[in-house]
């Protein structure tokens, strides 16, 4: 009878599952099911790390190879004027390694860094929107990772967004349409690129006229009457008005 021997700690985002039979265990991270062949006393008794070494050995998925794997510890959404943009922030805690992916295309890597601490910038779509992560130490030896666009704090500039701009999502001839208007520019952008259009004076405002294939399409401004709310805004398109998209 093989001895007992002690439960191994587990690697950092690891855990050790049940038993799959009485030669294979699995082991879990990032929401992956691992396995490997048992070579002593059951598969929880090794270390997590071996079982994922193993794993990657073995793996034919690219994002798995060893020195590949994603170490992603934070994800944001930003909402710009010319879409939505993901950013993927990779950090290695042991190493100071950073990589920086903007829509799964890699904008920053760095493998070594002395200091585990500090921030990266880089730009985000085709406007080159400024934007930074910052690395900032937490309780014990946890990190905290917040994102700056264009020097405000991501809440900040989220809360200013929806103040300054105006979107739209419609569906015509088949096709998908994002429209967004800047109101401190009076930029109109339509699935991910400024737009040419003309601006008419009207009795109780203003007009933006533009075009969308065959269909006439139209911003109206119009004051609310009420100093809180300002200017409102509405998209016409074949004289149907269309209902915002809240952010």
């Amino acid at each position: 009878m093989l001895p007992e021997l002690p439960v191994p700690k587990l690697g950092a985002g690891a855990k050790l599952c049940s038993l799959k039979n009485q030669t294979q265990h699995a082991a879990l991270q990032d929401g992956r099911s691992i396995g490997h062949n048992c070579t002593g006393v059951e598969g929880c008794l090794m270390c997590s790390e071996h079982l994922l070494q193993n794993y990657e050995d073995q793996s034919s998925d690219p994002k798995t190879q060893p020195g590949k794997m994603k170490d992603v510890v934070a994800i944001w959404d930003v909402i710009l004027s010319d879409g939505v943009h993901k950013i993927e922030f990779e950090h290695g805690t042991t190493s100071g390694k950073r990589v920086v992916y903007v829509d799964g295309k890699e904008e920053v890597r760095k493998e070594w860094m002395f200091q585990l601490l500090g921030k990266e910038t880089f730009c985000v779509g085709p406007a080159k929107t400024k934007a930074t992560i910052h690395i900032l130490s937490g309780k014990g030896y946890v990190f905290k990772y917040t994102l700056e666009i264009e020097g405000k704090s991501f809440k900040k500039f989220v809360e200013n967004r929806s103040k300054t701009t105006n979107t739209w999502v419609l569906h015509l001839d088949g096709k998908d349409f994002r429209i967004v208007l800047e109101k401190n520019t009076m930029d109109v952008w339509c699935n991910g690129k400024i737009i040419e259009t003309a601006g008419e004076f009207v009795d109780d405002g203003t007009e933006t006229h533009f075009s969308l294939g065959n269909h006439d399409c139209y911003i109206k401004a119009v004051s609310s009457g009420k100093r809180r709310e300002g200017i409102i805004h509405t998209l016409i398109v074949d004289n149907r008005e269309i209902p915002e998209l809240t952010q």
